[in-house]
């Protein structure tokens, strides 16, 4: 009997009287366990220059680049490390919007990190809004999700 008491009709049964008395704010962990479903997976960049893999690190989500259209030798970060492999997308937590993804992006080429959110409006689109300080100050992107083959050195054909 007590095994039937969890699921996600108590998830929401606990946000729906947080949000009715004010404490939704406090309670970001406690999103549904599959809420992040949308986002994960490879996604393709709006250029279609790279493929991003977002998947659970912790209790937070992250994205690997995994694939990249490239000549010559493979491109290094501002560290000299190759960009292959990197996790560029970091800390993505739930954000006060259902369904969206707070966290960091990190710019290879200078390391710089930038405040960012992710979302999926429909299946197989991704949006990432990147930002400096506000959201206002940002500019939007749509990744749209990959399931091409991915070749040595994360080279994309």
């Amino acid at each position: 009997m007590r095994g039937s008491m969890r699921g996600p009709w108590l998830r929401r049964l606990i946000l729906a009287v947080a949000a009715s008395t004010g404490l939704g704010a406090s309670l970001p962990a406690i999103a549904a366990p599959d809420s992040a479903a949308s986002v994960l997976g490879r996604w393709l960049t709006r250029d279609a220059d790279g493929v991003f893999d977002i998947r659970h690190c912790g209790d937070a989500l992250c994205g690997q680049l995994v694939g990249m259209r490239y000549s010559g030798a493979m491109p290094t970060d501002s560290e000299h490390r190759p960009q292959c492999g990197l996790t560029l997308l970091e800390g993505f937590v739930p954000a006060d919007e259902p369904g969206r993804w707070h966290g960091t992006i990190r710019d290879p080429d200078d390391g710089n990190r930038y405040q960012a959110t992710i979302w999926s409006p429909e299946p197989g689109i991704l949006k990432l809004r990147g930002y400096l300080l506000l959201p206002l100050l940002g500019e939007t992107q749509q990744w749209t999700r990959y399931s091409g083959p991915i070749g040595a050195a994360c080279k994309l054909p």
